[in-house]
């Protein structure tokens, strides 16, 4: 295998994407998402990457970014994630509703909020954690609005809606605003979820009028797009049938995504138990086998690094490298002979040990067929990225964290054929 030095490569500016808003574009606002995958990033590898025959595949679908912008350049395409607010989010965004039939329904809710009578609403049971998060009388507008959505019987209409509610639901709560991580704010004032709803609502509308105008208009409304609630390291995906897989595999020290969506996941039933829920995902701190080797020579170098600073920190990591290893091989199964994968990963520290993610997952796919055909530097703009990071855990955390380091953020763009 020929070595590439990745500390070598130089920035790629035309990669950098500066002073962009292409989050603000077409669905992509609809519901927030930490380490949103960047909109112009995806268009760039669809345009240079694809054919308008390919099926375009993302392993790791988020908040569906790739499947938007699949959508809008008329290309299939189909989406995994193992997180129901991440698929019930992803479906929405790539599913514009007719929005005469749209702007009916809202104006309906908003008839039906005249209507609100908390007492019907005091003391309902919910999840004990609704209590923890929200005060009674925010819980009980929840609640209303969650009914009342629920009353609809179009299916993606109802989805529309409840995609509204789950992204005004932190606001809303006691959640401290600017964290990812889990943590009540005492001071805070949590917004009136009748206002953050109305608000958030007519500017999803306004997306969707204009996603639906542009799709109808090139005729891609019917264009294949499917999410699946489904594990990335084994899917239902047939076998060469990817014309390319665009996706951003999670960070071995990624957010805890099954946290950060707990609102939603509790309101609306999609999880009891935080902790069971958090042990399916790749990359999170919950999920901990006790195998130490990885067939990776550069995972194992790391994990070998580690050991000798904590124990139980490379257990982690080793499980992450593993995990991935199986992403690649159910990557090399997808893809088309011909077909490209293009990853995009950064690396990271912990506990003074440099986390070079790309580079192993780059052996990894070389390891199990494929070619190489470029490697990108790029630097992400700080309004991006938070670029603050826990000095032991390499977690994002804020400037008060006394165990704080600045880094400067930069990550790789891995382009591999089969």
């Amino acid at each position: 295998m020929r070595y590439v030095n990745f500390e070598n490569i130089k920035v790629s500016p035309e990669w950098c994407f500066k002073n962009v808003r292409s989050v603000e574009q077409w669905t992509h606002g609809y519901h927030r998402y930490p380490a949103k995958f960047l909109p112009n990033l995806v268009k760039k590898l669809i345009e240079e990457q694809t054919t308008k025959d390919d099926t375009i595949v993302d392993l790791f679908a988020g908040c569906g970014t790739t499947l938007v912008e699949s959508k809008i350049h008329g290309r299939a395409s189909i989406g995994v994630d193992i997180n129901p607010v991440a698929e019930l989010i992803t479906k929405v965004k790539t599913n514009p509703v007719e929005p005469v039939t749209l702007n009916k329904y809202f104006k309906c809710i908003v008839d039906t909020l005249e209507k609100y009578d908390a007492l019907s609403y005091e003391n309902k049971v919910v999840h004990e954690r609704i209590d923890y998060w929200f005060t009674s009388e925010n819980k009980e507008k929840i609640a209303f609005l969650y009914n009342t959505i629920l009353s609809i019987k179009k299916c993606l209409v109802q989805d529309f809606f409840l995609v509204s509610l789950s992204h005004i639901l932190k606001n809303c709560s006691r959640w401290l605003q600017s964290s990812t991580k889990p943590q009540i704010d005492p001071n805070k004032k949590a917004v009136d979820p009748f206002s953050a709803f109305l608000l958030h609502t007519k500017q999803m509308l306004k997306k969707n009028e204009e996603f639906y105008s542009y799709l109808k208009e090139n005729k891609y409304l019917d264009t294949k797009c499917e999410i699946k609630l489904e594990d990335a390291r084994g899917t239902s995906i047939d076998t060469n049938s990817a014309g390319a897989i665009i996706t951003s595999p999670p960070y071995v020290t990624s957010y805890e995504y099954a946290d950060i969506h707990q609102l939603t996941a509790y309101w609306y039933d999609y999880v009891t138990n935080l902790a069971g829920f958090r042990q399916k995902f790749i990359g999170t701190f919950y999920s901990l086998n006790q195998k130490m080797e990885c067939n990776s020579r550069n995972a194992q170098k790391i994990v070998n690094e580690l050991q000798t600073k904590d124990e139980r920190t490379a257990k982690e990591v080793a499980n992450y490298f593993n995990d991935m290893e199986a992403v690649g091989k159910e990557m090399y199964r997808i893809v088309r002979k011909g077909g490209h994968v293009c990853i995009v990963i950064g690396d990271t520290t912990i506990k003074d040990v440099k986390i070079k993610s790309a580079e192993v997952f780059y052996e990894i796919l070389k390891s199990v067929g494929f070619k190489r055909d470029t490697v990108i530097k790029r630097s992400i703009p700080h309004k991006l990225m938070p670029t603050i990071r826990d000095k032991d855990s390499g977690k994002f955390t804020k400037l008060d964290n006394a165990n704080h380091k600045l880094v400067y953020p930069e990550e790789y763009i891995l382009i591999l054929k089969k």
